[in-house]
């Protein structure tokens, strides 16, 4: 019985469910298909409906690149947005381009996660190893990491 009163909205049909995933946000193709399953019937098409949606401009892959990209490349790295988009299924030609264009900016990133989380540059090879850990979790390649510490610790010898 609690079940019954807790999904009240057991009518709602795929379509529209889709639909209201979208209107919130961008989703990938494989994320939307794993959401509806758990609300599909055994005679419900998932795949088709997903191609009318892609077919309708609803559902589109390049967008959701793009949205995630956006979403993330404040707080995060290279490869770890390298690493979300492949828990997608995605082509790999869709993912490169936005990839590419996030490598190019990927120090001024890094430096500016570094500057919102420290204040000061590693005074100890404890505390360098603490804030090269909190960036590498972030996504953010080695030789990034590295050009980052030295540069903090530059500016702040020459102070």
């Amino acid at each position: 019985m609690r079940g019954r009163l807790s999904s009240g909205r057991a009518g709602i049909s795929l379509r529209a469910r889709a639909l209201k995933y979208l209107a919130l946000r961008e989703h990938s193709r494989a994320e939307l298909e794993r959401k509806l399953a758990r609300y599909a019937q055994p005679d419900d098409d998932i795949a088709r409906l997903l191609d009318e949606l892609e077919q309708a401009g609803h559902l589109s892959q390049a967008r959701f690149v793009d949205s995630l990209v956006r979403r993330r490349q404040e707080r995060y790295g290279v490869r770890r947005i390298e690493h979300e988009l492949g828990e997608h299924a995605l082509a790999p030609s869709l993912a490169g381009a936005a990839l590419q264009a996030l490598r190019a900016g990927e120090r001024e990133r890094a430096m500016a996660v570094w500057a919102r989380r420290f204040k000061a540059p590693p005074g100890d090879l404890h505390e360098r190893a603490r804030q090269h850990r909190f960036l590498a979790a972030r996504g953010f390649e080695a030789d990034t990491i590295a050009w980052v510490l030295k540069t903090v610790g530059a500016s702040a010898s020459s102070r």
